[in-house]
């Protein structure tokens, strides 16, 4: 059982290094982080079960790509993928470094008439009168 250790400690040390590298590109946006990214993330999958010697595991590949897809160009998919791997990470300094960073790229989403609306009451009481001498 002692065996088993130093590869489960492997296999953590690894997915760890993959979420800090796709932290690193959310934060660069750069090639080379992205390639980084993809780079664990298939020595990741050579870990998984292989069929006939042809690797079959892809997730962390395909995962990656949908990752920096996502961070790349930000749309509603692209939302559903970031919070499926938010849900996913468990250190917590992470998960909050990881929202910061993807979140500071986003619009807020409040459109000026929502501002209208919200501060509607703003103006309430005083005249309408148009230009009257002060």
């Amino acid at each position: 059982m002692s065996s088993s250790v130093p590869g489960a400690e492997w296999h953590a040390k690894t997915l760890r290094a993959w979420q800090l590298a796709i932290l690193r590109f959310a934060v660069t946006l750069d090639n080379a982080d992205g390639l980084a990214v993809l780079a664990i993330a298939s020595e990741l999958d050579r870990l998984g079960p292989q069929q006939d010697g042809t690797p079959g595991f892809s997730f962390f590949r395909r995962t990656s790509a949908e990752l920096c897809a996502a961070v790349l160009q930000p749309n509603e998919l692209a939302a559903v993928v970031l919070r499926q791997y938010l849900a996913r990470i468990d250190d917590h300094r992470l998960k909050r470094a990881f929202t910061a960073t993807v979140e500071a790229d986003r619009p807020k989403g409040s459109s000026v008439s929502e501002l209208f609306k919200r501060d509607r009451g703003l103006w309430r009481g005083l005249s309408s009168g148009g230009n009257r001498p002060l």
